[in-house]
């Protein structure tokens, strides 16, 4: 039974060492689309280049996240994070000193699968180390904080990047790590492996006597990398056909594989739930929409209405601001209500967002034009997200809720990448668009309608099949939410306040 209290010095330091580890990878998802067309200018990148820059990393978060979880359940939580910051330290320097795109891109791959390590690790070290009287509290901590470095990594990212250079968006992380690790090693202790029991809610859903699914993991991670490679390089040859039918089959062996294998890493049979299948089909939608708008959006504001990059990452705000301050009365308003409304109405507040973004162009005010837009985005998002992950949670057993959060989490990475590589092939921006403004701004608008209206499949999907949980379901519930490109992967255990 854990038994480390909050107030205590060791819970102090477990807080701190899991929102360090946390923040590395938050950090880093919101900060490099900021810096993308100094990177672009640099290192001499086309907009493939600027893409793999971004999904690189998201195709190994995504494709590994669920065995990261289950690996920590293996061999110990503790040492699976510390690898996690180790490896992910050492792919940012790399990603710092890295003297082409190639080199680049390659070294955010393997920042993705320090994340797969660390990102599970920061909140199953809370989960396994503080006393459940103080768990919700820990819980809900490690998310706020998290979310405030959500809300400064643009700010932070845009000042490097007009400071001393796009390179410390990335070195930014060592310092950190050599901060973490010590305190991991010194004051965590270790649980996992041989150390504790294991459970599915912990863990992802893999227990500790059963196999790795490291061939669910690879075939998951292959067919999003070449579907990727398809979308984004689509139009350069047969390669690109090869690779888009690879990847349809990589596809399918995923689904075979994990029907077959006793101890999958995605269990089929958890898709038996409606809602749960269904919630996870709004989460495409939902943030297909804020990948590729996230993406583009640093893009529009520095390539067409002139900003700089500190002022583009400052434009952002709003919408995690918002987050922060709104969430947990959304979280709140959604347990009274049920699910359905928030998520209908969310999607809808974001597609509006969007479109107002329409009006983002050369000349924009950011009073007139840009803020509001973002208002009405962030409202959208304070509507959705705490429901969304809540009721995710809810759709399975207690002792799902684990896995459930980590396919949803990795659902959403997926959607995202894939909105990133898509979209600039759907609306026709080419390799050299973001350095030519009136191109850009055309190819943007475009990409605008075509969110817009993923956010609208998302809430017809929520309206015609999303219900309210059973009075009776014990599902841990999302308080409160700083980051606005990935749902957290759990949320605070659901409390007897509302009566």
């Amino acid at each position: 039974m854990p038994d480390v209290r909050l107030a205590s010095p060791q819970g102090k330091w477990i807080l701190l060492t899991t929102v360090l580890g946390s923040s590395m990878a938050m950090l880093d998802s919101t900060v490099v689309n900021v810096a993308l067309p100094r990177i672009g200018r640099d290192l001499d990148a086309n907009l493939s280049a600027l893409q793999w820059t971004v999904n690189a990393y998201m195709v190994t978060l995504a494709g590994l996240i669920l065995l990261g979880g289950a690996l920590g359940d293996r061999v110990g939580r503790r040492k699976v994070f510390v690898v996690g910051v180790v490896w992910f330290a050492v792919a940012s320097l790399l990603c710092g000193i890295a003297p082409n795109a190639g080199v680049l891109i390659a070294a955010r791959a393997l920042q993705g699968v320090g994340g797969a390590l660390l990102t599970p690790g920061s909140l199953a070290l809370i989960q396994a180390s503080f006393h459940p009287d103080d768990r919700g509290r820990a819980v809900g901590l490690w998310s706020g904080f998290g979310g405030v470095g959500a809300a400064v990594g643009p700010f932070v990212g845009g000042w490097l990047v007009d400071g001393p250079g796009w390179r410390w968006v990335f070195l930014l992380n060592v310092p950190l790590a050599l901060v973490c690790v010590p305190v991991a090693l010194r004051h965590v202790p270790e649980s996992g492996g041989g150390t504790a029991r294991s459970s599915e809610a912990e863990s992802g859903g893999q227990q500790a006597h059963g196999r790795f699914d490291v061939l669910g993991a690879v075939l998951g991670a292959l067919a999003l990398a070449l579907v990727t490679y398809a979308l984004i390089e689509a139009g350069e040859g047969g390669l690109v056909v090869v690779s888009a039918v690879a990847g349809l089959a990589a596809a399918v062996a995923f689904v075979v594989v994990e029907r077959r294998r006793p101890d999958p890493m995605m269990p089929p049979d958890i898709f038996a739930s409606r809602q749960f299948t269904a919630v996870n089909l709004v989460t495409l939608c939902v943030y297909a929409a804020l990948g590729g708008f996230f993406f583009l959006a640093a893009l529009q504001l520095q390539v067409v209405v002139g900003y700089s990059a500190l002022a583009a990452g400052t434009a952002l705000l709003p919408t995690t601001v918002l987050m922060l301050l709104l969430s947990a009365r959304s979280g709140e308003l959604a347990a009274r209500i049920g699910p359905r409304i928030p998520l209908t109405v969310g999607p809808l507040l974001c597609a509006a967002g969007m479109l107002l973004m329409l009006r983002v162009g050369p000349g924009a005010s950011y009073v007139s034009d840009v803020l509001p837009a973002l208002v009405v985005l962030g409202l959208g998002l304070v509507t959705l997200v705490a429901p969304l992950t809540a009721t995710v949670l809810g759709s399975v057993s207690v002792v799902r809720a684990g896995l459930a959060s980590g396919i949803n989490n990795a659902a959403a990475r997926a959607a995202g990448l894939m909105a990133v590589a898509a979209l600039p092939l759907l609306t026709g921006m080419g390799e050299e668009a973001y350095r030519e403004p009136a191109a850009f701004d055309t190819a943007f608008g475009k990409a605008m309608g075509w969110c817009a209206g993923a956010l609208v499949v998302g809430a017809l999907i929520s309206a015609a099949v999303v219900r309210r949980p059973p009075p009776d379901c014990k599902r841990p519930e999302c308080l409160r939410h700083g980051g606005v490109t990935a749902p957290p992967l759990e949320g605070e255990p659901v409390r007897k306040r509302l009566g």
